[in-house]
């Protein structure tokens, strides 16, 4: 990726530096929300907590909203509401026959369903402020609880997740990758320095091996290694394109390929699981000792690197990744519809029903292939963290949302490059044709009589 790009097309590219320094600019915002705390929390109560539940579901919890939960900023439920508000529209559209209507709209519907992800984004998050709020107290969180702590938590949390979601929307509109993801990507990365000296600390102290360390750190980079090939991995299915006539003129036929890849869904399903399994726990873990037993029971069973744990991870990924790339990211039906329109066809195949039933065998087959692989990665070091106690979370989701979306990124960086370059190429063809016809009035001899 990097080889295509050069720092001085970078530099002429106004438009796109502009959109990195405004993303840059709103993502600092965000990393400044989560060290503004909410008011009423008992900060070393909340310390003494979170160090102690660093390396179980505290440790995730605080993963994906970048620290704040840590730190109860304002950012504490992080975006995860909006994502969780996100999949029950997106399964809903594709169950619920009104809203099944409104997808086929096109723009129209789009706003409509992104409308009532929005209210269900307020609708969770304040219910989930609300039990935060409640859990707080009773972990004796709270410096002065009472009805006020409530409310003001409430607001404070509600809107924090409302704001981040209107940065990811500008981000998305206006800046570079998908705003959504940077607000994720950027936690994470937040994170990694402090969890890496303190997993060294603890190798200098004797509680870890140094043969872990070496371990861990291969794992890390094997891992990365192997996500970033299954990541490029594509399917290319070859397309043909008749001989065809317009007008006087006869265009010979040509061929491409239809690239597919291995993983349609990129780290969205991964995303989803871990949203589904931090939705009920995320309360919960505030609550210490005062839990009732139906949730002492869930978190026994259902705690991190616990077998019901991994089994219920696993498939959720496996059905989202299904799920996302059929619903969202691939629809056989409109790639078709599209071949269709366009006079092209898979050789022996015909085009229209046969040729969506065609693609669709083919998707079924590489999800299942890509579904596996990204439940491997996200079980595989939740197992070994389990098994070889290192002191903070350390999960394969977070290695699958750093690589997507770097190389989302780094994408979206180049294809503004590549347009600025086009642009200047017919800005350049333009003046020459300019200078040629003007060279040719001055060379034209005098008119004959």
């Amino acid at each position: 990726m990097a080889a295509n790009m050069s720092w001085g097309a970078f530099g002429r590219a106004t438009e796109l530096r502009q959109r990195i320094l405004f993303t840059l600019g709103l993502l600092i915002v965000y990393r400044l929300g989560t060290y503004i705390p909410v008011p009423g929390i008992d900060g070393g109560a909340l310390r003494t907590f979170m160090e102690d539940a660093a390396a179980g579901l505290g440790g995730i919890l605080s993963m994906f909203t970048g620290g704040a939960l840590s730190r109860m900023g304002i950012f504490a439920l992080g975006i995860m509401p909006y994502i969780s508000a996100s999949i029950i529209v997106q399964l809903m559209g594709s169950m619920y026959e009104p809203w099944k209507q409104l997808k086929k709209e096109g723009e129209q519907g789009r706003k409509k369903l992104n409308q009532y992800t929005r209210y269900g984004t307020v609708l969770l998050a304040t219910f989930q402020a609300y039990g935060l709020a409640v859990s707080l107290e009773a972990g004796d969180l709270a410096s002065d609880p009472g009805l006020f702590f409530r409310a003001s938590t409430v607001i404070t949390l509600v809107g924090g997740t409302m704001f981040l979601m209107w940065l990811g929307e500008q981000i998305t509109a206006r800046g570079i990758g998908n705003g959504i993801s940077l607000i994720i990507f950027v936690g994470i990365i937040a994170e990694i320095p402090a969890a890496l000296a303190q997993f060294l600390s603890q190798g200098r102290a004797g509680a870890i091996s140094p043969a872990v360390i070496i371990g861990v750190l291969l794992m890390v980079i094997v891992t990365l290694t192997f996500v970033v090939f299954m990541e490029r991995a594509l399917r290319k299915i070859h397309i043909q394109y008749p001989r065809r006539q317009v007008g006087m003129k006869v265009y010979d036929g040509g061929s491409s390929h239809l690239p597919i890849k291995v993983n349609p869904a990129g780290v969205i399903p991964a995303i989803f699981a871990s949203a589904l399994l931090l939705l009920p726990t995320t309360i919960s873990t505030f609550s210490g000792g005062d839990t009732g037993p139906v949730m002492s029971t869930m978190l026994a069973y259902f705690g991190p690197g616990q077998p019901l744990y991994l089994l219920f991870f696993a498939a959720m990924i496996v059905f989202f990744t299904f799920f996302y790339t059929k619903e969202v990211s691939f629809k056989v039906d409109d790639v078709a519809e599209n071949l269709k329109n366009q006079n092209g066809f898979v050789p022996g195949i015909r085009p229209g029903k046969r040729t969506a039933e065609y693609l669709d065998y083919v998707v079924t087959r590489l999800l299942v292939l890509g579904s596996g692989y990204l439940a491997l990665v996200a079980l595989l070091p939740e197992i070994l963290r389990s098994q070889m106690a290192i002191p903070f979370y350390f999960g394969g989701t977070s290695i699958l949302i750093i690589v997507s979306v770097g190389m989302d990124t780094i994408q979206q960086v180049q294809s503004h490059l590549l347009a600025h370059q086009y642009e200047g190429l017919i800005e350049k063809s333009q003046l020459r044709g300019r200078r040629s016809g003007q060279s040719a009035k001055k060379r034209k001899g005098p008119a004959r009589r």
